[in-house]
C-alpha cells in the first residue's frame, strides 16, 4: 500500500487541518493493524470521518451527561458520563473502555481522559477499537451495516431484535463511498 496523503484525506472528506494532524500517524500505525487493503482502509477511514466530524474533533461535542450511570460502559461513579465521554477518532466511551485502554497501552487516561483526544492516542484508540472488534473481517466482506452497528450501537442486531439504525447511517455510507473512490489509487 502506498502512503496516504493530506490531499487524499481531504478528498475523502477530512478538513485540511485534521488531515495534516493525523496523516503521519495513520501511515505509521495502519500497517500494525493490518488495515492494508482497499476495503479495510476505505471502511476504517469512512467510519473515522463520520465519528470525528471530518477530523474536526477528537472529542464528542455532547457533554457526556447522557452516559451518566451507564453500567454497560462501567460508569459507576458520579461524573463518569462527562469524564469518560467519547474521545478519539472512533469515540472511546465509558470508564470500562478507558480503563481497558489504559491497561493495554500503559497510559493514565483514567485520571487524564483528555489524553485520548491527543493525536497519537486518538488514532491509537480508534485502531485498537477496530482491532478488538475484528472489523477488518467485516470490511473484507464490504459490510458497512455491521461495522456501523458495532461502532455506534455496540453490537450487530440479531434478526429478532428491533432493527435500529446506527447514528449517521446515511453519512457513514457516503463517507465510505468517497473513500472507496479516492483510495483506489493507493492499491494499483
Amino acid at each position: 500500500m502506498k502512503a496516504l496523503t493530506v490531499d487524499m484525506l481531504v478528498r475523502c472528506g477530512a478538513i485540511r487541518t485534521g488531515a495534516e494532524k493525523y496523516v503521519e500517524l495513520l501511515n505509521e500505525l495502519l500497517p500494525y493493524y493490518k488495515i492494508t487493503t482497499h476495503l479495510r482502509l476505505s471502511h476504517f477511514l469512512g467510519q473515522v470521518l463520520h465519528e470525528c466530524d471530518s477530523m474536526k474533533t477528537a472529542e464528542e461535542y455532547a457533554s457526556g451527561a447522557a452516559y451518566e450511570g451507564r453500567m454497560d460502559l462501567g460508569n459507576t461513579e458520579p461524573g463518569d458520563g462527562i469524564r469518560f465521554k467519547g474521545r478519539g477518532l472512533i469515540q472511546l466511551t465509558g470508564r470500562k473502555n478507558y480503563t481497558a485502554f489504559a491497561n493495554k497501552f500503559n497510559i493514565d487516561c483514567v485520571n487524564h481522559p483528555e489524553l485520548i483526544a491527543s493525536p497519537r492516542w486518538a488514532v491509537a484508540s480508534a485502531l485498537n477499537f477496530w482491532n478488538v472488534n475484528k472489523l477488518n473481517g467485516w470490511a473484507d466482506f464490504d459490510r458497512v451495516w455491521e461495522i456501523s452497528c458495532i461502532i455506534n450501537i455496540g453490537h450487530v442486531p440479531k434478526p429478532d431484535e428491533k432493527r435500529q439504525l446506527p447514528n449517521g447511517w446515511k453519512e457513514r455510507q457516503q463517507c465510505l463511498g468517497r473513500c472507496k473512490v479516492v483510495l483506489q489509487k493507493l492499491f494499483v
